[in-house]
């Protein structure tokens, strides 16, 4: 394909607005594969048209930015990237090309590439000194204390010279990416997208807290620097680092093309026993000196390179269709295939993702399908090769975990449960309902609730208020004290309140700032599942929308039970909520940058009182911004509109008295 300088430069930008998601945002909108195709293509019309290249074109510089967010730390030695090969072919040029530049004898190591962040640790006198991000190679991000949270990574080391510094990739394990992600669903959070970018968000969070609850691992495969020791070969320094206490790249000596290919499909096919995401395999020149004498080009080492590994597809026949709730409601079908070998995995079950996708795709029971491995983790159905169906498949009209009605998202394609009471939901809902902005029981966070439902003592929100002290007392790790705060706390939170009650139920399009528009509308529970449709939106912030999941809500069996439940509980359906003044009735504030005086929570919880409201953007519709120190570009927008921008001493002087 001849290309135009129109569009190499379309390329190039639509490569750097990639390189930004991945490297900078950690939410890659492509895949590893397909982005190395792209810049492959780059490459070949760099060459074919030297003129054309540009200084930010992604192939002369290495990785992302250096977010300011962190103090920029100068790498003493590089930390280059590696020319990606994308055949055996090419693993052999590379090879051939380095046995006649190195006449002397030499060999080969080959790792596993580990599906990472790269990082620069370094030690003085066999102590943790400073450890950095990659960044664009030469200057990365300082994340010291987030490394240190890192449990595989050595803080003080056995014999080690007086200052080394070791390069490595930072990971997330396929056991904790999973674990952290049941536990997100449970919370009613947005899922991880994958491990590695769990890893790289994990570790360039602010709080080192955040970093340490992610349980990161580490695994070290090169020397950067090592003052007053020489090494030969690097296998010789992936000794000495495991000698030190650092955790070593799996690695393997060879010495002809051959041995390499053979180390790579090793590789590949044992990925399924690493703990770890592998993008390829790396084959690297062994002899130190030697590589020194080929030194690297303006980007890449000439004496290594990057096999990656293609998205592997196969076909495979489909079973049946299988429909998953989720914890959160939303149904998911399933292919189940007959058995096949996919990316070292044995694979039985493949995601076909939602009603539309089946639909597009016109795939059913009994046609052959082609199933890769979405980002080496999740197979997925690609493409129907060959129709061969017993029948047209049909999305349910209820749920098959506990017959409710489902419905279609507003805005999407997800279809979800309706049941107050659905099994499958169960944790999620029990988790939100003792949330801080619903019913706010302390004590009750989502390890809780999974330890008495493991006892088989709740299966819905409201049978928290019939909960026994002997039984959750033998709750696993609660005891007679711990049960006794817990029930206290519990029976606390029956005079929350109907704003509070509303949210807890987590009726779609309901969240807190909508729970406490109705609780100030309505003095009852009962009066508002008395409203109808119509009346409902008349009132401010409801719209026709969730007017009807309302009514829809309230209408369900399972969630008048509920209800039924609670009221016997004596739990409180009355409001709370209550206006001091309309001052700021018709009134719309947007808060931007660190408030002294108030915490955010606090402001917005006052302008409410007074009958105003909140938004999270600036508009025409804007009434004040309010201004704290460092405020972002919510000021800037504010100030081109002419929306009056307030301090924390005008806001007071607007509530006082």
């Amino acid at each position: 394909m001849e290309y135009t300088i129109e569009a190499y430069n379309e390329l190039v930008e639509k490569l750097l607005a990639l390189s930004v998601a991945y490297y900078d945002n950690d939410a890659p909108l492509v895949s590893d594969f397909e982005y190395d195709r792209m810049n492959n293509e780059l490459k070949r019309i760099e060459a074919e048209h030297p003129a054309w290249i540009r200084p930010d074109s992604p192939t002369q510089h290495v990785g992302g930015h250096v977010s300011e967010a962190f103090s920029p730390v100068e790498h003493p030695v590089p930390l280059e990237s590696l020319q990606d090969v994308f055949s055996f072919e090419e693993v052999t040029a590379f090879v051939e090309k380095m046995d006649a530049s190195v006449p002397e004898e030499h060999e080969y190591v080959t790792e596993p590439k580990i599906d990472g962040l790269s990082v620069a640790v370094e030690y003085r006198n066999g102590v943790l000194y400073q450890g950095a991000t990659r960044g664009n190679g030469a200057v990365g991000e300082d994340v010291t204390e987030n490394l240190r949270t890192i449990r595989s990574l050595p803080k003080k080391l056995k014999n080690a010279p007086s200052r080394i510094i070791v390069r490595g990739e930072v990971y997330m394990s396929h056991d904790t990416f999973n674990t952290i992600n049941a536990q997100r669903e449970v919370e009613g959070l947005p899922l991880l997208a994958n491990p590695r970018n769990a890893a790289a968000g994990s570790l360039r969070q602010q709080d080192p807290a955040i970093c340490a609850q992610r349980m990161l691992d580490i695994i070290c495969f090169n020397i950067q620097l090592a003052e007053g020791v020489t090494y030969q070969t690097h296998y010789e320094t992936l000794e000495a680092m495991a000698a030190m206490g650092f955790p070593v790249v799996a690695h393997t000596l060879c010495k002809t093309p051959q041995a390499c290919a053979d180390a790579i499909t090793a590789i590949g096919e044992g990925r399924e026993n690493y703990p770890f995401d592998i993008d390829g395999a790396v084959v690297k020149l062994n002899g130190l000196s030697q590589r020194e004498a080929l030194g690297s080009t303006a980007k890449y080492p000439r004496w290594a390179v990057a096999y990656k590994y293609p998205p592997e597809k196969k076909p495979s026949r489909v079973v049946d269709i299988l429909i998953q709730v989720g914890r959160t409601g939303v149904l998911t079908p399933k292919a189940v295939i007959e058995s096949i070998r996919l990316a070292g995995t044995t694979v039985t079950n493949a995601t076909l993702h939602n009603q539309d996708f089946i639909e597009n795709l016109g795939v059913n029971v009994g046609d052959t399908v082609l199933v890769q491995k979405a980002g080496e983790i999740i197979p997925e159905v690609l493409e129907v090769v060959k129709k061969d169906s017993e029948g047209v498949f049909r999305f349910p009209t209820v749920c098959p975990a506990c017959g409710a009605p489902v419905v279609r998202d507003e805005d999407g394609a997800a279809i979800r449960c309706t049941g107050a009471e659905c099994p499958a939901q169960r944790l999620r809902n029990i988790v939100h309902f003792a949330s801080k902005d619903a019913m706010d029981i302390d004590g009750l966070g989502p390890a809780v609730v999974e330890a008495l439902d493991k006892a088989e003592l709740i299966h819905t929100p409201a049978e928290l208020y019939y909960l026994e002290p002997q039984s959750v007392a033998a709750v696993e790790r609660m005891g007679k004290k711990s049960a006794e705060n817990l029930l206290a706390n519990i029976a606390d939170s029956k005079t929350r309140g109907l704003g509070r009650l509303l949210c807890a139920f987590g009726i779609r399009q309901v969240g807190a700032k909508a729970a406490k528009v109705l609780a100030r509308h309505f003095a009852t529970l009962d009066e508002l599942m008395a409203a109808t449709e119509e009346e409902l939106t008349v009132i401010d912030d409801v719209g026709p929308i969730t007017a009807r999941y309302l009514t829809e809500w309230f209408a369900s069996e399972q969630s008048r039970h509920q209800i039924q439940l609670l009221r016997e509980a004596g739990v409180s359906f009355e409001s709370t909520e209550e206006i001091a003044d309309t001052r700021f009735a018709g009134k719309t504030f947007v808060l931007t940058g660190a408030l002294e005086k108030y915490t955010r929570s606090e402001a917005e919880e006052i302008i409410e009182r007074f009958g105003g409201k909140t938004s999270g953007s600036v508009s025409k519709k804007t009434s004040y911004v309010l201004v704290g120190a460092n405020p972002g570009s919510k000021l800037t927008k504010a100030e081109a509109l002419g929306i009056p921008v307030i301090t924390e001493d005008e806001f007071a002087e607007l509530i006082k008295d």
